[in-house]
Formats: structure tokens, sequence, C-alpha cells
């Protein structure tokens, strides 16, 4: 059985949880942490994802990625992909029309697509839980930012799809955490919803959604967002300020460095974290460039004023929040902060002025979303129970879906408006003598943000047959828009005016005091009329054509990722083997000396000391990159002879401990018929003074 869990995918860290033991559990991962870093490194051999990629980070810059929840179906025509190409260490670069990164891999260089990316890390991170709960994942809940479009939620999907997962839903981020709070607080309304303000400030971006709340239910009354506010713009801030300092003191510039700007911008978000909690924190780096040691340190008022500009941001996304919810501060019942960023206090004391209350903590700042995820993953479970629980989400942008023109008096239909909640679905009635095409857009494009495609999906639908005796086929198009956010035709069918007989509800006749029912009224026969329904008669082919990829380049991608997974784990295993032969020669050479030495003779121990040498020099020259079967090979090779004389040794411990649990029984024996002696010379002694 499939165990539901949600993934909170981050720009900096991604946290995994997963609905089990009647509850929902943040999993760790292999080093034990309850977030793993958001990191893809590239090497001569093998991939580092997740902590192995961090590690590598600094020494593996421009074969590191990052920031993949940002590239994610990004348009590289975008203003965002300068941006992303700002903050990256990578090269980013157009393939195929997607935002890809170009890295040396196993000595050569190779262009993955975004969406490859994030799938390769999704992949990761789902090996890693299963390993950690023992058992098998296949849906998903994946959570991310409000302000993805179509071909970005898609892209996710896909990406889902690739690393062997199915996504019952992707769900907006801050929703995913709204869920979370309605479902485990225990005091909310039942009538009256409460309205609620969370507040998302991540690594990257800031989002602020605006729920009706009550008990069993929530919807979404507004959002808010800024894409480029979050932790990562304040570690800049700080870096920037040292990056001068340490121009005008040491007269390096880390600018022009990029392993040296980069040391110096993760001290620096460091040292924001220290600030959260004190007045003042010191920056110490050694050899950061041109072998020159740095150290500072920033107060922080400092820090606060470096910062003024982007504090200066800070109201507006709250402020398109209620301008879109209909609502002022002052009918906002709570705030809820979530989110690293939400700590720094400046940024608190923002956010607190402009709601005029101070905020609520209920919700765990870094694992909210992803415990939220795997609670809506567990509602599509069809063999868990769940807390019942409805919730509706906010439409950002509206679509309008577009026809040739037929009988009908239109060829297109604003069908899903601007501040509409889903899921939601819609009828279109289209008459229609053969088949069409019906496709969707976004109905203001001025609105979206830049490069943005207006187009989102088309639609062919085959299979019209005009009923017989009528002009046109009356269509019946179910358009959706489904709980993903995704813009669907969940079916289309024909339907036809059909004849029906209807039975007449005659009422019942009075009956006055002392009247006897006749014969005649018993026995009367119903009557009927003749009603005019309309009833499907005929199912309608739909084919899909829009942002997801197609069935073929998925199998392709798939097939790509499972041949890069092998050959990790071929990598690895090859290593753990080398690393198991080096252990076994210095293990044994040390045993040989000390307590294997009485159990091999002489020409024994020349011989195996000598294969000892022998393997020791291989492993460290023409070795040291072998094959996983050569290091078994040496291994076995040793042991034939090593195990034999261990096998001597092992032998005469189990004999001398044989010996020694024989003398401890015999030792035993010897004192309990003691004690039974000293007994029945006790009972003697007794009888005789009773005598």
């Amino acid at each position: 059985m499939s165990t539901p869990f949600g993934i909170d995918l981050g720009n900096n860290n991604s946290v995994i949880a997963v609905a089990r033991n009647r509850g929902i559990d943040v999993v760790v991962n292999e080093v034990s942490n309850r977030a793993t870093p958001t990191v893809i490194g590239f090497g001569m051999k093998n991939r580092a994802i997740g902590e192995n990629g961090k590690t590598q980070e600094i020494s593996n810059l421009k074969n590191t990625v990052t920031g993949i929840k940002r590239i994610l179906g990004l348009n590289p025509k975008s203003d965002d992909f300068q941006t992303e190409k700002d903050f990256s260490t990578v090269q980013l670069i157009e393939k195929d029309g997607q935002t890809s990164a170009k890295v040396r891999y196993q000595g050569e260089q190779h262009e993955f697509t975004s969406l490859q990316l994030a799938a390769m890390y999704i992949n990761k991170v789902k090996q890693t839980t299963e390993k950690e709960i023992k058992s098998q994942l296949k849906d998903v809940c994946l959570a991310v930012p409000v302000w993805y479009t179509e071909a970005q939620r898609r892209a996710a999907a896909d990406a889902c799809k690739i690393a062997g997962l199915n996504p019952v839903r992707i769900v907006n981020e801050v929703t995913a955490a709204a869920v979370g709070y309605g479902v485990f607080k225990t005091d909310l309304p039942e009538d009256e919803p409460r309205k609620v303000a969370f507040i998302d400030i991540g690594h990257s971006s800031y989002t602020c959604t605006i729920a009706a709340i009550k008990k069993g239910e929530m919807k979404v009354l507004g959002v808010g967002y800024d894409k480029h506010f979050g932790g990562r713009v304040f570690d800049k801030a700080i870096a920037d300020h040292f990056a001068s300092e340490f121009k005008d003191k040491y007269k390096i510039d880390i600018k022009t460095n990029a392993k040296a700007y980069s040391r110096v911008l993760a001290a620096s978000e460091k040292l924001k974290k220290v600030l959260s909690a004190n007045t003042a924190a010191p920056i110490n780096i050694e050899s950061v460039m041109n072998d020159v040691d740095v150290s500072s340190q920033l107060s922080r008022e400092e820090l606060e004023e470096l910062v003024q500009p982007l504090l200066k941001r800070a109201a507006k996304p709250a402020q398109e929040a209620l301008e879109m919810a209909g609502l002022t501060v002052d009918q906002v019942d709570s705030i809820e902060l979530i989110g690293g960023t939400t700590r720094i206090p400046c940024l608190k004391a923002t956010i607190t002025e402009v709601f005029g209350k101070q905020f609520s903590t209920t919700l765990n700042q870094d694992e909210s979303i992803a415990k939220g995820a795997a609670f809506i993953c567990a509602m599509h479970s069809p063999t868990l129970r769940v807390k019942p629980f409805k919730f509706e989400d906010i439409n950002l942008y509206s679509v309008t879906y577009s026809w040739e023109k037929g009988a009908e008096d239109a060829d297109h239909m604003e069908v899903f408006a601007k501040g509409a909640t889903y899921p939601s679905t819609k009828i279109l009635t289209l008459y229609r003598t053969a088949d069409f095409e019906i496709s969707a857009h976004y109905t203001h494009p001025e609105e979206l943000p830049n490069a943005t495609e207006a187009f989102i999906a088309k639609w062919t639908i085959t299979g019209v047959k005009v009923p017989e005796g009528e002009d046109s086929a009356q269509c019946k198009i179910k358009v959706r828009q489904d709980p993903s956010g995704f813009y669907t035709i969940e079916e289309a069918y024909i339907v036809a005016e059909k004849e029906f007989k209807e039975l007449v509800e005659q009422p019942a006749p009075e009956k006055k005091e002392g009247d006897e029912q006749t014969e005649e009224q018993e026995e009367k026969e119903p009557e009927y009329k003749i009603v005019k329904k309309l009833v499907k008669v005929q199912d309608l082919n739909v084919q899909y054509f829009g942002q997801s990829i197609s069935p073929e380049i998925l199998n392709e991608l798939v097939e790509a990722e499972n041949n890069m997974v092998s050959s990790d784990k071929l990598i690895a295993e090859t290593e753990e083997r080398k690393n198991a032969l080096e252990e076994y020669i210095y293990t044994l050479r040390a045993k040989l000396e000390e307590e294997y030495a009485p159990f091999a003779n002489e020409e024994e121990k020349e011989k195996l000391s000598k294969m000892l040498t022998d393997t020791e020099e291989w492993l460290y020259d023409d070795g040291y990159d072998s094959t996983k079967g050569k290091y078994v090979a040496k291994y076995e090779e040793l042991a034939a002879l090593g195990n034999l004389i261990k096998g001597r040794y092992n032998s005469k411990q189990a004999e001398l401990k044989a010996q020694k649990n024989e003398k401890k029984e015999a030792a035993a024996a010897a004192d309990i018929f003691a004690k039974i002696a000293a007994n029945r010379k006790k009972d003697q002694d007794g009888d005789s003074e009773m005598k």
C-alpha cells in the first residue's frame, strides 16, 4: 500500500511529510535533518543531490544547480530568467524553449531542462523517504507558489511523473498550510468563519493569503505576492555590504571571484540568523580570496538600515490580498506567519504595523506547508480515512474558452473569472455538424507575468454525429478548473430530445365524514403525460494539446532519469566496495600482527602480508579508479586466506568460551550443593536442640 506524502519544494530547502500512524510526520533525511537542501551537483562520475550536493557546493560551483523551484517551467524570454541568472552559479540557457542548466557531468557538457532537474530532485527525496519509512510511495501532493502559471503547474506535475509518482494534486503553498491550520485547529467556529491572514516569506518569495475558515471548511478570499522578496535578497544585501567593506579594508573585490562571493553569501545567511536573536554578530572567513583572511561584524540596527528599501515593499502583498478579499485590516481576526524569513525582527515589526495587531504562531514556520500537503494527499487516498475538510482556492487570472462560431451567437466565453474559486465546473452548449476544436487562453494577457503565453490549451473533439431528424448535434462540453488549478475539458457528449411517459399525480379526493370509498375510485387507472427531456445519446472523444509533455517525451525522460539513477547507484556501490577493501587491508594487517598471530604459520603470514601490501599499492595506483567487480575480486582474494586464519582464531575463542562456561556451571553446581549441605546441617542442629 502506498503511503500518501507531501512535498514542500523550497527554493533553498525542501520538507517532506507523510501521512501515517494516525497523524502527519515530517521525514528526516539520510543525515537526520528535517529539511533537505534543494541542490543538485554534477560531478565527474555521478550526481550529488540534497545534502551531498550542498556539501560539495562551494568546490563545485559551476556545476551545482540551485533555485530549482524558480526555474521550473520558466519562460527564458521573461524578466525572471535574467533575475535567476544573477542568483545562479551555473550557466542558465534556453533549450527547446525551456530554461535549462549547462553543466559538466561525467566528463562531458550536458544541458538539462528545468523539468529534468526538478524530476531529479523529487526522485531523490522519494528514494530517501522510502528508505526512511520503509514503505512504497506512489501518490504525492506537491506544493508550489501561488504565482505559478498553467505551464509551470503542468511542469510540476510532469516532474512528479518522471520521478515515478502520481501527482494527485498540485496545491498552492500557503493554501496547504491553511488546510493544516483548519484541520488541526481545535477552536474554530462552526457558523461565522474566522478571517485569517497567512503570511509566508521564504527564501525567495513572499505570499499573503487571506482565508475564511470554519470547522471542516475553508475558502481562500484573496492573495497577494512579491516574487522577488525573500531571504536571499536579505542575504545579498548583507553580502554586498561586506563586499564594499572588504574592498576598502583588504583591497580585494570578492564580486570578481564566484567562490569568494558564495562563501561570503553563505556567511551572510548565518549572520542574518544570528541577528534574529542577538543585537550584533561577527563574520570571519579564512582565506576568502588571494589568501586573505577577513573579519568584521554587523549590528541589528545596521542590518535594518541596509534592508530599509526591502521593508518598504513588505506591506504591498498584504494590501493586495486585502483588496482582492474585499476586507479591511480590522476585519482580519488573526495573522499566521510561516517561512524562515519571517523570523527577522524588523520584518515581523513591519507586518505587525501593517495589520495593526500581533501575529500568531500556531503553525510550524518550516513544516506547515509539507504537513498540509501530506494531509491533502491523504484525502485522495481510497484506503485512508481522514478528517473531512472541504477547501476552495482562488483563481488569479480570468480564462476564456474559444471555438469556431456555429449556430450559437458567440465564439468565445469567459468561463473562469479572476477571483472565482476552484475547483469549478461549467457546461458549454455548442451546435455542431462535424468534429471541432476548443481552445483556452488567458482573457487579459497584459495582467500576466512578463513573456507568459496567453495560450493555455487546445482540445480536438471528434466523433460528432447529427441525430436523425436534426439539423445539428447539440454538444455539451464539461469544462473544469480542477483541484490542481489545471484548465481541462472533463468530458464532451451529444444530447437529444426524447419523449417519455410521466405519471400524472392525482390529488386525493376529499373524503367527507361518513362517506365510503367506492370500488370505482379504488380501481381508477393512473394517468400519464408525454414529456420531452434532453438525454445523453453519444460520448465524444476529447484529445488534449497543451502545456504538458507528450507521452513519448515523458517516456524518454523517465528512461534517461532511470539510467542516471542506475549510474549513481553503481558509483555508490563501487565506492562502498573500495572503502570496504581498504578497511579490510588495514584491519587484517593489524590483527595478523596481534590476535591472529598464533593461528598462522610463518609461510601464511609472509604470503598474506605480501598480498596485503600488493593490494594496497594497487588500490592507490592503478586501482584508485577501478570497477566494482575488481574491488570485489581483490577482497575475496584476501578473504580466502584471511578467513582461514580467522576461522582458527574463532574456533579457539569458541573453545575457550566453552571451557569458561563449563567452569562457571561447575562453580554454580558446587555452590548449590554447598547451600543444600548447609541447610541440612542447620536442620540437624535444630533437631538436636529440640531433643
